[in-house]
């Protein structure tokens, strides 16, 4: 630090030792709201176009570009082997606690919600243990980065 910048160096008031960095006091009110106004219609411009574009995102259900936050999107491919792999998963969860003996056959149609995670909603056909085959719905919270998967619930599917 140089001498004339040490805060125990004598100033002018008004004046910096830099000229700068000098910033002139503001003197009169008009100078305060002026300032204020720089910072305020900024941010207000910012508020606008972020409720625009939550408004635009909301009216258009999240725009079709991926799952809804919070709601429930259909899965496009239940083919896909992690699909698969979690409903495999469900039947076998189920059949280890209700000791039915159900086994998993595939999944059929299935939706997708975004929360602290994912939660999916999967129409499953498994088969009992004399070879019948029915659908049931499993619903499985799975967190990714934290290893977490659950079954959160297993019943038989409504009769269409």
């Amino acid at each position: 630090m140089c001498c004339a910048c040490s805060p125990f160096a004598p100033t002018r008031q008004g004046s910096s030792p830099h000229p700068k960095r000098a910033k002139p006091p503001l003197n009169t009110t008009s100078d305060r709201l002026r300032a204020a106004a720089m910072v305020r219609v900024p941010l207000l411009l910012l508020l606008v176009a972020l409720s625009a574009t939550a408004a635009r995102a909301a009216h258009l259900g999240g725009g079709g570009r991926g799952p809804l936050v919070g709601g429930w999107s259909k899965i496009k491919d239940v083919g896909d082997p992690h699909i698969q792999e979690l409903g495999g998963w469900a039947v076998e969860r189920h059949a280890s606690l209700a000791s039915d003996g159900l086994r998993f056959r595939r999944v059929m149609s299935g939706e997708e919600q975004v929360v602290s995670g994912m939660n999916y909603r999967l129409v499953v056909d498994a088969s009992d243990p004399a070879g019948e085959s029915a659908s049931y719905v499993a619903v499985v919270y799975e967190q990714s980065w934290t290893n977490t998967r659950q079954l959160t619930s297993f019943k038989p599917a409504a009769a269409h």
